[in-house]
């Protein structure tokens, strides 16, 4: 079941349509409808035992890194937060996943290209908690399920950063 969507927007550069797209698109709601359980807002438990985490934004610090020991500020001279993110405890790998939506042409897919540098920021922060990190886009199929992002899909396939169309499989975030 999709989330119902903040109609009010966000800073002043917000798009409505992309501010949708990625508050419809909900991990939690995605692992509820898996037979997952979400106790205190972001513990995934499944039969019972907790799995991992379920987290987005200011959370991935504020929670997850800060419960781990690690001030990001000390570390990196911005604050990361991921659209959403899994903490998979069993093979200690943290799944940063970011949603781009886009109905123009605009800086948004160019932003596609950026992920290097991101995943090299991440793992400043996981190096010392060891924990690896996959970096995943979740992509609205309306506009770029199409053969001019070819080149970004290769550059991505090429150094390993997965993408999705509109629904991510929870096999992609290292369960099933």
């Amino acid at each position: 079941m999709p989330r119902n969507p903040n109609r009010y927007g966000g800073g002043s550069r917000t798009n409505r349509n992309g501010l949708h797209f990625e508050q419809t698109t909900s991990l939690n709601e995605a692992l509820r409808n898996a037979g997952f359980e979400i106790r205190d807002y972001y513990d995934v438990y499944f039969n019972g035992q907790l799995i991992g985490h379920s987290i987005n934004k200011a959370e991935f610090s504020t929670v997850f890194l800060r419960a781990n020991g690690i001030n990001d500020r000390l570390i990196n001279s911005k604050r990361w937060e991921p659209d959403e993110a899994f903490i998979n405890e069993s093979n200690r790998t943290v799944y940063i996943i970011e949603k781009k939506f886009q109905s123009k042409s605009g800086s948004v897919d160019e932003k596609l290209a950026t992920f290097p540098f991101k995943i090299y920021e991440y793992q400043k922060l996981l190096d010392p908690i060891e924990y690896d990190i996959v970096y995943i886009y979740l992509l609205s199929s309306e506009w770029f399920d199409s053969p001019k992002y070819k080149d970004y899909y290769d550059y991505m396939n090429d150094l390993g950063c997965p993408y999705y169309f509109d629904r991510l499989p929870l096999e992609a975030i290292g369960i099933y």
